[in-house]
């Protein structure tokens, strides 16, 4: 380990503060005076040090602490929790986390991490300010930066392991030790996480170590939790800048995917409607709602590799129950729907057969469809599927209505009222009326004009 020479520790420190998520910032001033009260020793470390030096938006806290009383960060964090903060501890890690309504900050204090097996989660056990950086998955994540003014006396500058700033300056990715993709393969996503949005490469010693755990098997002792989990970030991270098929790339060509169930890959039909979906989650066509990106990178993904494999895939991945029949139906549904939507005329019709579909398989829908098919699918979604008819169920039921009459009127009037046949409530009503005269029966054209 290794301290650089810095500017003077209060100005570098107030520099890296100014960095922070503003929402956060309040936060760790509070940490830093109650640490400085306490005599700790702050550090801000790992990747959002890396982003500092790189000059990257940093978007997270994470703070760890040599504590000078004893207690570590749970005790720090209760004292510098203000007013109105939840202090959420995890102790089998170690860890606390401060959250307010406006940002969160994540402390830990100094530990070092050992691994039972392969796969395992780590057992923690104590450490010093050396060990806690040598436990980071890559060098590049293995820098500190001294905040509170105990830290500063004891390490003025930046403090790194050896040969971090060096991977940082040349853009590589590089662990620790040969077995380090063994004692925890998930680093295999964070790198190709990593490579995608920094533009950096393995190093020569960190391909071979992740081969080596490729042929040892090291994989399958990864739990299908775990696994998702980690594919849900590379998911939730896309942006149209950053698309998800840039890291599925790297997994799929390092061989780790083939890994997780053989005959698993990144189809090359997937790549545009991933690169698509990144684009409608940041420009958001139409109202997304609680569409969750990572069901919607995963129904698309799998469309395109055999039945087989999604199946197994989703066994792999522990996705059980509706969602994992949703996301194994979605290429004959999607099949069905598309067939029938080029055949579908007037917007009541498209809104009775997109109407039944859930918003993540409609966004999926959306982003693997032809260019026609997304235009009316987009206008639908946007138009549409928001609007609501100018009469409810309870009215119909004024107008004598009952049971299932009551249903098959609604969507009779929705329909008519989307294409443009009835406008206001009371040609509704006069729609239901009719309807009701003539016992509840669908009516023809006729009766709409």
């Amino acid at each position: 380990m290794s301290t650089r020479a810095a500017p003077p520790g209060r100005e570098a420190a107030a520099k890296v503060l100014e960095a922070l998520p503003r929402e956060a910032r309040p936060l760790v001033e509070a940490v830093l005076r109650a640490a400085d009260r306490r005599g700790d020793r702050v550090y801000l470390v790992g990747g959002p040090v890396r982003d500092f030096l790189l000059g990257r938006p940093i978007a997270d806290v994470d703070l760890i602490v040599e504590d000078g009383q004893g207690g570590g960060a749970a005790d720090l964090a209760r004292e510098a929790a203000p007013p109105g903060a939840r202090v959420i501890s995890h102790g089998r890690f170690g860890t606390v986390r401060i959250e307010l309504d406006a940002g969160a900050v994540d402390l830990a204090t100094v530990r070092s991490e050992t691994y039972a097996h392969p796969g395992a989660l780590p057992t923690v056990g104590p450490g010093d300010l050396c060990a806690d950086l040598r436990r980071r998955d890559f060098t590049v994540n293995a820098i500190a930066i001294p905040l509170s003014e105990a830290a500063r006396r004891v390490h003025p500058g930046i403090v790194a392991c050896r040969g971090a700033l060096e991977d940082l300056e040349r853009g590589i990715l590089r662990v620790f030790h040969p077995r380090s993709f063994h004692d925890d393969p998930t680093r295999a996503f964070r790198a190709a996480r990593f490579a995608a949005r920094l533009g950096f490469r393995l190093s020569r010693e960190t391909r071979g170590a992740l081969r080596d755990a490729l042929r040892d098997g090291a994989f399958g002792f990864v739990s299908g939790d775990r696994i998702r989990r980690e594919l849900e970030k590379l998911f939730d991270e896309s942006t149209p800048e950053l698309p998800p098929t840039r890291a599925l790339r790297l997994l799929d060509s390092w061989h780790v995917l083939g890994a997780l169930e053989p005959g698993l890959d990144l189809p090359r039909q997937a790549l545009a409607p991933l690169r698509r979906l990144a684009r409608a989650l940041a420009e958001r066509p139409w109202p997304l709602g609680s569409v969750r990106c990572p069901v919607v990178g995963l129904i698309v993904w799998l469309a395109y590799v055999t039945a087989t494999v999604r199946r197994r895939t989703l066994e792999r991945l522990a996705v059980r129950g509706e969602l994992a029949g949703r996301i194994a139906g979605f290429p004959a549904e999607r099949r069905q729907v598309l067939r029938a939507l080029g055949r579908t005329r007037g917007r009541g019709a498209i809104d009775a057969l997109l109407g039944r579909l859930d918003g993540e398989t409609l966004l999926a829908l959306f982003v693997t469809a032809d260019a026609v098919s997304r235009r009316k699918i987009a206008r639908y979604a946007a138009l549409d599927r928001p609007r609501r008819p100018p009469v409810t169920g309870r009215d119909l039921l004024g107008v004598g209505l009952s049971g299932p009459a009551v249903g098959r009127a609604l969507a009779r009037i929705r329909a008519a009222y989307l294409d443009g046949t009835i406008r206001g409530r009371e040609e509704a009503l006069a729609l239901a009326r009719e309807l009701a005269r003539r016992g509840g029966r669908r009516p023809g054209r006729a009766d709409l004009v």
